[in-house]
């Protein structure tokens, strides 16, 4: 009976691991929230604004929404022609005034706003990429001064690395072999995942089955 409690146990620890593989935040450290929000852009009011969540919440939200997501994301397309791009907004997220991350937006690029991640972020290295942006990106950065037409049409909340129905991009400015193969990386992601507790569990249950045939 101690060898089927056992093995039970192993059982159930083993599903969890393999659960707990795939769930990357699980194992994440936990890091400070952001505070504030540096832009940087030449036609910006001095060439530089901060907003701190303390005592802008709504805009620090609206701005710090348009990159959050970029922290993690996987490229989407690649680099545009720089005359399509338009002007760039240099835009730094701060923890405890400290920069975290950094991006570059493009409020007005061909085909929708555009995101660049640069490789070199403060205090390591990531996967350089670009990204089409959000929709609220052009209103949002006209909150923190920039001299861009008001958009009354914009999504309330828009939609990270999301296209609007009102926004055609040409196609030069789509990429789909690299859309395809993000979506065939995720769903050989989600295989493995579940090919690794189905195993798991196999074994399980087949190693429980030997000892109860034994017992009887």
């Amino acid at each position: 009976m101690r060898r089927l409690v056992a093995a039970v146990g192993v059982t159930v620890a083993g599903v969890a691991l393999a659960i707990g593989a795939g769930g990357p935040a699980s194992a994440a450290p936990k890091t400070p929230a952001p505070n504030g929000v540096q832009v940087v852009g030449g036609d910006l009011p001095g060439g530089k604004v901060v907003v701190q969540q303390a005592t802008q919440p709504r805009l620090f939200e609206n701005l710090y929404d348009e990159v959050s997501w970029l922290a993690t994301a996987k490229p989407q397309t690649t680099a545009p022609a720089a005359s399509k791009l338009g002007p760039k907004y240099t835009v730094t997220v701060l923890i405890k005034n400290t920069p975290s991350q950094v991006y570059d937006l493009y409020p007005t690029a061909t085909g929708g706003p555009r995101a660049h991640r640069m490789a070199k972020q403060p205090g390591k290295k990531v996967t350089d990429g670009w990204f089409y942006g959000r929709l609220t990106m052009p209103e949002a950065l006209r909150g923190a001064g920039a001299p861009l037409k008001p958009r009354p049409d914009t999504l309330n909340g828009g939609i990270g690395g999301g296209m609007g129905t009102d926004i055609s991009p040409s196609s030069d400015d789509i990429d789909p072999v690299a859309g395809m193969n993000s979506f065939l990386e995720q769903i050989r992601r989600l295989f493995l995942l579940n090919g690794a507790v189905l195993v798991v569990v196999l074994f399980g249950l087949a190693g429980v089955a030997y000892l109860i045939r034994r017992r009887i």
